[in-house]
């Protein structure tokens, strides 16, 4: 299949006087799995319509490739999109439902049978062409409606949050299948979702959008390592946020909290802000008095198997801390007095 980049300039798009998307700006590589992250209505499904050609049109410009699509009808487009309803026929088979896209096509009927078995043969289906949809698991279904797109051979797949009408465990099973399915055909793919973990463990890039603006682009690692501003932060993960300013002079850089604690930041002579962001794992919880520590109170603790996840009062504010699990390893009770060490190299100031 041919694959083709997206490149988003300027976009803006509103439903009435509402703006939803605002000056949008963007630059998919051809074959990239891509996903546009972030809370209900943000605008990223807004703004995967619009690539598809769904909804009001947008000003700005949406290039495919070399050519703009913004005005497009979205059969004109070669994109394709699979819904999170999935949206199959209920009163047609598995086979007549991967077939229709290309029926549309005026394809010859010697054409459309071999590619609707290729098409069930890649998502691992073929051998239910004929059962009806209502006859399919969730996952089954949703197998279907990616055989239907791909066998039109579009140079974009659009995934508008398909996993989010599966249970937990097939969820995780079909993002893996996605994923593997997306290598195969090297095709430049965009997953909407609002679950940090799919787009964690699908995307080779991400964008983080809230109020139809995108926060930050990039790999989950680095929006995850080096969140752009609090809004990421919070969004990606279980962040600490300690409120306070850095001090600096000619022996480094300290960031002093709230309630008076100092915090060394290595290298961080020149850091700037009035916050700074620790993960959980980045914070080791202990008895006693150490380099880098913060005084506090066990407020909460639970057992989630490999670790235990204390909640802890600690520098003007309450902060969760993971422990790796061992047996025989000694817990911290609820009230009990301690001292959290915080490993500031992994430390954002924002």
């Amino acid at each position: 299949m041919k694959k083709a980049g997206i490149k988003i300039e300027d976009l803006h798009l509103s439903f009435g006087p509402t703006e939803v998307l605002k000056g949008v700006n963007l630059d998919i590589q051809p074959g990239e799995f891509f996903a546009f992250l972030g809370p209900s209505g943000s605008g990223k499904s807004t703004l995967l319509r619009s690539i598809a050609g769904f909804g009001p049109q947008p000003r700005g410009r949406i290039m495919i490739g070399d050519r703009d699509v913004v005005g497009l009808d979205p059969w004109r487009r070669n994109v394709g999109m699979v819904f999170q309803s999935y949206a199959l026929w209920p009163h047609m088979s598995v086979r007549d439902n991967v077939a229709f896209g290309l029926r549309e096509r005026r394809l010859p009927a010697s054409t459309i049978g071999p590619k609707v078995m290729e098409g069930l043969e890649l998502v691992g289906l073929a051998h239910l062409a004929d059962r009806m949809p209502n006859q399919l698991s969730g996952g089954q279904q949703q197998r279907v409606a990616l055989a239907r797109t791909v066998v039109t051979e579009p140079t974009v797949l659009l995934l508008d949050e398909p996993l989010s009408n599966l249970d937990a465990s097939l969820r995780v099973q079909m993002r893996r299948e996605l994923l593997r399915l997306q290598r195969k055909l090297g095709l430049t793919t965009i997953f909407v979702t609002h679950d940090q973990e799919e787009a964690n463990t699908t995307s080779d890039r991400m964008a983080v959008l809230d109020g139809g603006v995108i926060q930050q682009i990039g790999s989950p690692q680095e929006l995850y390592d080096r969140p752009a501003n609090l809004f990421v932060a919070r969004f990606l993960g279980t962040a600490n946020i300690l409120e306070g300013r850095v001090e600096s002079d000619a022996s480094g850089a300290r960031f002093r909290t709230a309630t008076g604690d100092m915090l060394a930041l290595p290298g961080g002579r020149n850091a700037a802000g009035s916050n700074i962001v620790l993960r959980p794992q980045n914070i080791s919880i202990q008895r006693e008095a150490g380099a880098n520590a913060l005084s506090g109170k066990v407020l909460h603790r639970e057992f989630l198997g490999s670790q235990i996840r204390y909640l802890v009062a600690a520098g003007g504010t309450e902060i969760v801390v993971d422990q790796s699990h061992s047996a025989g390893r000694d817990w911290f009770e609820t009230g009990a007095e301690v001292h959290l060490q915080a490993n500031t190299e992994n430390a954002v100031v924002l």
